[in-house]
């Protein structure tokens, strides 16, 4: 199967930059940083594929960032780019997979939206049964707990009690949650999830 030959990227002015940010936009949600991060790394890639000397490559690299900056800082002025209201909703998706707050936050910094993590995380678990009802989610996806085979050896239960640490729920948590009856498990995963 022969490849098609690459066609040099067109010179990332401000107004091509604005097209490629509403066109990840369109398709995924982002922080400023994370939508900034990819017209940086189109920039890098015309940057790489242009064939220019090396001091105009500079020029016109710092240039393309210079208005790679304004577009974005355009888009979060017009309310396009939101990180509280990314954050908020990625926090409310990730808590209802089973992802515990302190992963939830590695995760809102990885994206760029650290800085508002705190308020989403609030959000996401508002009281101790939404961190159990998280926690008997992880639970229910390892078969481990009220999922997993009834009366495990004690080895079985230390190794469900560090799985569920190591997804940065807290001791108390994961007791609580591997000593759930099943039916009651069930019942406040369905009232977390409502």
């Amino acid at each position: 199967m022969s490849r098609r030959p690459r066609t040099p990227h067109q010179y990332p002015t401000e107004a091509v930059l604005r097209e490629a940010a509403l066109a990840h936009l369109a398709r995924f949600s982002a922080t400023r940083a994370g939508l900034l991060r990819v017209l940086t790394n189109r920039i890098a890639r015309w940057a790489r594929d242009a064939d220019l000397a090396a001091e105009d490559r500079a020029t016109a690299i710092t240039t393309a960032r210079a208005a790679a900056e304004a577009v974005v800082d355009r888009l979060v002025a017009v309310g396009a780019v939101d990180d509280a209201a990314f954050a908020q909703a990625r926090a409310r998706r990730l808590a209802r997979a089973g992802r515990s707050a302190p992963a939830i936050a590695a995760h809102l910094a990885g994206k760029g939206a650290g800085d508002v993590a705190g308020e989403a995380i609030d959000a996401a678990f508002p009281d101790r049964d939404a961190q159990l009802a998280t926690a008997l989610i992880a639970a229910r996806k390892r078969r481990i707990g009220p999922y997993g085979p009834p009366d495990p050896p004690p080895e079985a239960r230390l190794k469900a009690l560090a799985a569920l640490a190591r997804a940065g729920f807290s001791r108390a948590i994961a007791e609580a949650a591997l000593a759930m009856d099943p039916d009651e498990a069930e019942a406040r995963i369905a009232a977390f999830r409502r």
